[in-house]
């Protein structure tokens, strides 16, 4: 709630388009959680964690809270927001991370591939938007930010991250427990628990009737998901070799965003019936990979 309607204040100063600064900046800032992961994943040398973590993340972001959000708001429209060429580029920059994992590893060129994808899906969001655009005189304006919209945002990240850092640290405490792979309980338990920011925008928007907010969100934290799983293998200083199967989830994913791109390209609209088709697709998702896996 802090972070939806500081986020809101900031972007009507600012005379920016909610969904522009909610793609950039906070769909970043939502992301703490993944990126806090992230790290503890390559400081303790278990990069499958970070793997099922960023991978399961788009899948329930796609096929979770965004057709929760159509469900509850009575469907998703975005005309104007997103041209098809901007789309098209997003989608394939969210679906560059799986694409690479196919073959069971991922090297340091292609992390730099990955951050260099998104850099560049930057500047095309930036050219169609004009997020910098020197005639944006208010973007450099000081008198424009409120100090205590601010630390209002500021707090809520403070919570967003301390709260989600309990549920990633319970979350693999009963994971060592009942002795389950460290992949496949990133990939469905803690992708669902550091999308809890998303989870509670997607409420908050609905109530508050800021929708473009938390869908500008939902497509940035994604797009940024392709932006640590680059820093991530980068980081981890050599070729990220795993031993899941990612066939399943890949297939998944690329149905998740042709489905998504469909239903937008068709009448810039996302419906409850759209949605609902998008979550059967979900719990298919869950049971074909629980039973592949006999958890």
């Amino acid at each position: 709630g802090l972070i939806v309607s500081s986020a809101s204040k900031f972007s009507t100063k600012l005379r920016l388009s909610p969904f522009a600064f909610s793609f950039v900046f906070l769909g970043i800032l939502t992301s703490t959680p993944e990126f806090s992961v992230g790290l503890a994943a390559v400081a303790s040398q278990h990069p499958e964690i970070f793997v099922g973590n960023l991978l399961g993340g788009i899948v329930v972001l796609f096929l979770v809270i965004i057709p929760l959000l159509a469900v509850l708001g009575n469907g998703i429209n975005l005309k104007n927001e997103l041209g098809n060429r901007t789309l098209i580029a997003t989608l394939g920059v969210i679906l560059a991370p799986s694409l690479f994992i196919l073959d069971k590893k991922v090297t340091t060129l292609e992390g730099a591939m990955l951050v260099g994808l998104y850099i560049a899906l930057l500047f095309l969001v930036e050219r169609r938007n004009g997020i910098f655009d020197r005639k944006n005189d208010q973007l450099l304006n000081i008198k424009a930010y409120s100090y205590k919209d601010f630390l209002r945002m500021l707090l809520g990240i403070g919570i967003v991250f301390i709260s989600s850092s309990i549920i990633v640290d319970k979350t693999t405490y009963f994971a060592n427990i009942f002795n389950v792979s460290a992949f496949y309980i990133s990939l469905f338990v803690i992708a669902l628990g550091t999308d809890l920011p998303e989870m509670s925008l997607a409420v908050r928007s609905v109530i508050s009737g800021k929708r473009e907010i938390a869908m500008g969100d939902y497509i940035g934290a994604a797009s940024a998901s392709t932006l640590m799983f680059g820093i991530f293998t980068l980081l981890h200083g050599g070729e990220i070799i795993t031993e899941s199967n990612f066939i399943i989830t890949f297939l998944f994913i690329l149905a998740a965003l042709s489905l998504f791109y469909i239903f937008f390209r068709t009448k810039n609209y996302i419906s409850r019936r759209n949605g609902l088709i998008l979550l059967g697709i979900y719990i298919a998702f869950v049971i074909v990979e629980l039973t592949k896996t006999k958890i």
